[in-house]
């Protein structure tokens, strides 16, 4: 595919310097702007795949001696163009496989140093699938975040087969383990940037916010992080063993090697990229299971247990929690491939049929529920909600039932117009708001954000709330707790509302 530069938001300050930070395997030299924040690109948070092992853990990387460049991007983790029809994704995905062995690393947006105060951290996890995306994706531009005292810090883990294949003679869910080891490097260094190491925020968004919740059920976590935010992810996204031996099957097949790491480290990367684009597809029901992803990715986190019930338990109770979904998720999987106009009762059927031991009873709630709908807006329903919402509910709730650390839940409901202003609050609509980056560049009839423009107060006042979050724990409204379980509708206006698509929810609670 099609290398491009790096997202810069236009809103940035023009580079004027540099500043060199040293961390605990040698000093690395950023870029200075004008207003005194800083960007470091590729810093290493491990060692190499290449030289530690492709599917083995996360391992310290080398030092180096003298000051390593960090002015321009590094290499990203192997991956295959990800096409999701007519809309523009390039500011999602980033430019896509960036060659290059180095390639666990972190970009670093750090506000103007402050003698003696220490500032908020956000870790941030990208989403795309498990198979797609990096640092370099223009919606993660951490500008904004450094301006207003954050530093933000966005991660590349591995994806695909070398990340997240189950296979005899690995540790499984390796991304996972990238994930951990940059929130121990973050620990380790991040007081050199400005941070402060026991305010740190770790937040994700797709697949980046289902990695999040599964760091907060993993116990090697502990203490690493304080605060949480999980956009569009799910607490039942996690496949059981059953289901992840069901694709290592067919990666074994494809491929024709042995089910052992070493094997398959033999495997060049090109070969293992291109076997994961044909695993997509898969229906990974089993007989105690539902499919999390729809056949969307051929992969997941293996858990015995799901983020959601394990929350439950009382892991993560502590944390702060922030987490939400958009009001029309399952538009970005069928608006822009012409799905959604082209659906009919039987697709509405067989999503729910792959996501839920009841499909009658799920799809007459719906029904029910949205009386005036037809099939397109019933099928995108229940996909949103079988890959994001039910699960981002269930971990509302399990969360909030403990009453230790807060809960705050949100609904994003902004319609883009892209598309003839059929895209509407997709997957991935808030990502810019987030990020403080609702202006023109993003916009146009294939862009994410449409051809009108949106509030003029919703970027500043979304970002301001994540930015609230990660200083305070409180994003600025009331938290969600079992007698009152609130949520902030976020579009036009803002409005707080308890138990929004209540009858949704309960629908999806017979779910294993």
């Amino acid at each position: 595919m099609t290398i491009t530069a790096p997202f810069t938001s236009p809103a940035a300050s023009a580079p004027t310097s540099t500043r060199t930070v040293r961390t605990d395997r040698g000093a690395v030299t950023g870029i200075r702007y004008e207003d005194g924040t800083a960007v470091f690109h590729g810093i290493p948070y491990a060692a190499p795949p290449a030289d530690s092992g492709r599917f083995a853990p996360p391992r310290p990387h080398a030092p180096w001696t003298g000051a390593r460049d960090a002015t321009v991007p590094g290499p990203t983790a192997p991956q295959s163009e990800r096409n999701l029809g007519a809309i523009d994704m390039a500011p999602f995905f980033g430019p896509g496989w960036v060659r290059g062995e180095d390639y666990l690393t972190l970009t670093i947006r750090a506000p103007a140093p402050s003698a003696g105060r220490r500032l908020p951290v956000l870790v941030f996890v990208h989403g795309g699938g498990l198979v797609a995306g990096s640092t370099l994706g223009g919606l993660y531009d951490g500008a904004a975040f450094a301006r207003d005292g954050v530093v933000l810090v966005t991660v590349n883990y591995r994806l695909g087969i070398p990340g997240f294949l189950h296979l005899p003679g690995a540790p499984p869910n390796r991304g996972l383990l990238d994930v951990i080891a940059a929130l121990r490097w973050v620990q380790q260094n991040i007081a050199g940037f400005g941070g402060d190491p026991d305010r740190v925020t770790l937040g994700g968004q797709s697949a980046g916010g289902t990695l999040v919740g599964a760091v907060i059920a993993a116990p090697e976590s502990a203490g690493l992080l304080h605060r949480a935010i999980i956009q569009s992810g799910s607490g039942l996204g996690a496949f059981t063993p059953e289901q992840a031996g069901r694709v290592t099957r067919a990666a074994v097949g494809a491929l024709g090697v042995a089910a052992r790491a070493d094997a398959f480290d033999a495997i060049p990367d090109d070969r293992l990229v291109a076997v994961a684009a044909g695993l997509g597809g898969l229906d990974l029901r089993t007989a105690t299971a539902y499919d999390p992803l729809q056949g969307l990715s051929p992969f997941g986190v293996v858990l015995a247990e799901q983020p959601a019930h394990t929350v439950a338990a009382g892991r993560g109770a502590d944390l702060d929690l922030l987490l939400g979904t958009n009001a029309e998720e399952g538009n970005l999987y069928l608006v822009p491939s012409g799905a959604y106009a082209a659906s009919t009762d039987a697709d509405v059927r067989a999503v729910a049929e792959r996501a839920h031991p009841d499909p009658d009873a799920l799809v007459a709630a719906y029904r029910a529920a949205r009386p005036q709908a037809g099939p397109a807006e019933l099928r995108s329903a229940l996909l949103g909600d079988a890959l994001f919402g039910a699960g981002t509910r269930a971990l509302t709730r399990a969360h909030a039932a403990h009453r230790a650390g807060a809960t705050y839940s949100y609904l994003f409901e902004w319609r883009s117009h892209a598309l003839d202003g059929a895209l509407g609050a997709a997957h991935a609509t808030e990502l810019p708001f987030v990020f403080g980056l609702g202006g023109a560049h993003l916009r146009g009839p294939r862009a994410l954000l449409g051809t009108q423009p949106p509030p003029a107060d919703l970027a500043g006042r979304t970002h301001g709330s994540w930015v609230r979050f990660v200083r305070t724990g409180d994003p600025g409204w009331r938290s969600y707790t079992r007698d009152h379980p609130n949520t902030m509708r976020i579009g036009a206006r803002w409005i707080e509302q308890e138990d929004v698509r209540g009858a949704e929810r309960r629908a999806w609670e017979l779910t294993p």
